[in-house]
Formats: structure tokens, sequence, C-alpha cells
């Protein structure tokens, strides 16, 4: 089975010209997230896949998809460490 991603229940997104702040409410931390990792935790406000996330961002962005792909596994990674995502199993 494909794993899938999800934002955190925990989050609150607000977009600021340009980029975004992420709240998580369980941790009281805040963080910021470029244009395109706003993008992604829209996104996933309901579960999806690696690879639709890759198409998300490859039909918003002038990208390539192996850019891409580096892009959202490195943005993947790190929102898994700090607990702002979820992999669904």
């Amino acid at each position: 089975m494909t794993a899938r991603f999800r934002r955190h229940a925990d989050i609150r997104l607000t977009a600021l010209e340009g980029e975004g702040v992420v709240l998580h409410l369980g941790s009281r931390s805040y963080f910021t997230v470029t244009e395109t990792g706003l993008t992604i935790l829209d996104a996933i406000a309901e579960p999806k896949t690696f690879d639709q996330l890759v198409d998300t961002i490859t039909s918003e962005y002038d990208v390539d998809r192996p850019r891409a792909t580096a892009s959202v596994r490195t943005f993947l990674d790190r929102c898994l460490e700090s607990a702002l995502v979820v992999e669904l199993v």
C-alpha cells in the first residue's frame, strides 16, 4: 500500500505575502514556510500520496518533475521531524 500524508490536526496555517506561518498548537511552536511549502500543506488538508503532491507542485509552479520530487521529499522530511505532517500507511 502506498503511504499518504496529511497535515497534523493541531496545525494552523496563515499566508503572508509569498510565505506562510504555521502554528503547531500541541507544541506551541511557530514555523515559517515558503509559498511552495504552504501549497503542500494546503494540499494535504486531505490525505495525498507523495506522487499526488509532486503533481500539485508541477502543476502550480514552473518546475520539472525531478526538482519537484526532491523539493517535496525534503519538505516532507522536515515536516515529519517537526510533527507538522503525519504519514498514513
